[in-house]
């Protein structure tokens, strides 16, 4: 995050904490999803981090400037994404002055709706073939605990959407650092649980979740 950005969002954070959870609200499609996964998230963030963290999930709308402010943000759905301007000017903006959202394709299918028109946008947005996939060694996969590449997700194996596990994320990256980074891949599903029922994991699959917001807040 540039110093400016970086600072705007420490005013925001009044000095109370370190971070807090913004989910994007947007006009065209059903934001509203996954509704257990940012505190599963942030129930990760304090136990494995000395992180100061707002216990709130934020929901803010991609049009309202406030968004600009904001540490981390994650947008998700299933239906169309059709920004109006307000909406594309903040994307475009908050990206661009080293702002980090991480956009999770809920159909995990590369040719569902979310996917086709998301990637419309960033075309028009950021130019044609400016997302595009990571490799394995990105810094992404070593920022908290490490990881070979992109954890795979129960609903990919279960042999929904598309019937094909993606071995990969995709971004789009300003100045060197991820800017956008996006899954087809389902997690905000796949840690869409209550997160006391990590104790009945072998391995708290919201590990990848820490790795993605220490990235953005240290890239």
């Amino acid at each position: 995050m540039t110093p400016s950005a970086r600072a705007a969002a420490m005013v925001s954070l009044k000095n109370d904490y370190d971070f807090y959870f913004t989910r994007l609200s947007y006009e065209s499609g059903d934001w509203e999803v996954d509704e257990r996964t940012p505190a599963n998230i942030l129930n990760s963030l304090i136990e494995y981090t000395t992180l100061r963290v707002d216990l709130r999930e934020r929901v803010i709308a991609l049009e309202d400037p406030e968004m600009l402010s904001s540490p981390f943000c994650y947008m998700a759905g299933h239906r169309l994404v059709e920004f109006n301007n307000g909406e594309r000017e903040n994307f475009e903006t908050y990206v661009r002055n080293g702002g980090f959202i991480f956009v999770d394709d809920c159909n995990h299918d590369i040719d569902g709706l979310f996917a086709r028109t998301f990637e419309q946008q960033m075309a028009e947005i950021f130019g044609e073939d400016t997302l595009v996939k990571i490799p394995d060694d990105h810094p992404i996969y070593s920022s908290f605990f490490k990881f070979d590449g992109p954890p795979n997700t129960g609903l990919e194996l279960n042999g929904w959407g598309d019937d094909l596990v993606h071995d990969y994320l995709k971004a789009i990256e300003i100045n060197g650092k991820i800017g956008v980074l996006y899954s087809n891949k389902d997690y905000g599903c796949e840690w869409d649980y209550d997160f006391r029922n990590k104790r009945w994991l072998r391995v708290d699959n919201t590990r990848f979740a820490v790795n993605i917001i220490i990235y953005a807040m240290t890239a």
